[in-house]
């Protein structure tokens, strides 16, 4: 099967997401490329174990692909929910 791109909802905001991830992935401890955010992905999997690599992972299963996205994901999104609280507790 295939490999679709996916995109983002709100056309223009690849390059904000972008800053967003390095910004959180740094304070996470790793060394980010600004340049090249999503290359911080193989340290991550190589930090768990995953045998992730460039090009084809067919091999991967759900659950490895899963521990890595996890991890990056569930780091951005514990920073958006704390600058919305920010944003909120500002407001009030």
């Amino acid at each position: 099967m295939a490999r679709r791109r996916r995109r983002l909802a709100v056309p223009g905001a690849e390059e904000g997401v972008s800053a967003l991830k390095a910004d959180v992935m740094r304070k996470e401890g790793y060394l980010v490329d600004p340049q090249r955010p999503d290359e911080v992905k193989y340290e991550v999997a190589k930090e768990i174990g995953v045998p992730l690599k460039r090009g084809d992972n067919g091999k991967l299963t759900t659950e490895e692909a899963g521990q890595v996205g996890g991890k990056i994901g569930g780091a951005m999104v514990r920073e958006m929910i704390r600058r919305a609280q920010e944003q909120l507790t500002r407001r009030t």
